[in-house]
């Protein structure tokens, strides 16, 4: 676990803790500093979101985009979801998306079935099986997160939404540019 202050009280690159002048630009010093632990807990956060994430993938024996898939499929388990939709949803080609399914498929996570009104479409859907799986490995972690925050009022709630909110709509609108410099 990260130590708040100690990430408060972190220098700035090139040594000046005042300075400002690297990313953060020149803001007070008590906004800078407030900001920076913020962005430092939302950093910690997604480190461990992911390292969870590599945990869930290594125990379920499944890739990013599997997982992805059935979670799709079992947000809302009766709807019926063609390849197309999940091609969308994942952002690759139709090929890529045919061999996930396809190995989805042969570990018995889903099953293909024809569209009754259109013979030449099918409807994917998660198997029971996928359903106990998912719920068996990720349930404990659920539970956990729930529990972190459901003692928070209205008013905290509200305030965590719209700051995760606005933080993807920073990071969605943010153009991928090959010549510039990676940040840390």
């Amino acid at each position: 676990m990260t130590d708040m202050r100690a990430v408060s009280q972190s220098l700035s690159p090139g040594g000046d803790r005042d300075s400002g002048t690297y990313w953060y630009g020149g803001e007070p010093a008590d906004r800078r500093v407030r900001s920076k632990a913020v962005l430092e807990a939302l950093r910690v956060y997604r480190a461990a979101e992911l390292a969870m994430r590599r945990r869930t993938r290594e125990s379920m024996s499944m890739g990013e985009n599997e997982l992805l898939v059935l979670r799709y499929l079992l947000r809302e388990p009766n709807r019926r979801v063609r390849p197309g939709e999940l091609t969308r949803y994942l952002g690759l080609s139709t090929a890529s998306t045919t061999a996930i399914l396809d190995r989805l498929e042969r570990s018995g996570h889903i099953t293909r079935t024809a569209n009754p009104d259109d013979r030449r479409s099918i409807f994917i859907q998660a198997t029971d099986r996928a359903h106990a799986e998912v719920r068996q490995t990720l349930g404990n972690m659920h539970d956990r997160m729930l529990s972190a925050v459901i003692e928070m009022s209205a008013e905290e709630s509200a305030v965590v939404v719209d700051f995760l909110h606005r933080m993807s709509d920073a990071v969605d609108g943010v153009a991928v540019d090959a010549g510039s410099a990676a940040s840390p």
